[in-house]
């Protein structure tokens, strides 16, 4: 069974792992364009904080 990933930034599902990745406290995190993945490297914990 294949994971489903979601952008935390933009609430995006993805099919799969992307080039575009972060990894923090040990998580990689996923995201559909450079341009997510800039904002959540800015501010993670406010991407994180976000429900749903």
């Amino acid at each position: 069974m294949k994971k489903n990933i979601k952008d935390v930034v933009c609430r995006t599902w993805l099919k799969q792992p992307t080039k575009n990745s972060f990894e923090k406290d040990g998580k990689i995190f996923y995201f559909c364009s450079p341009r997510c993945k800039s904002k959540f490297e800015k501010e993670p914990d406010k991407y994180l904080a976000l429900k749903g």
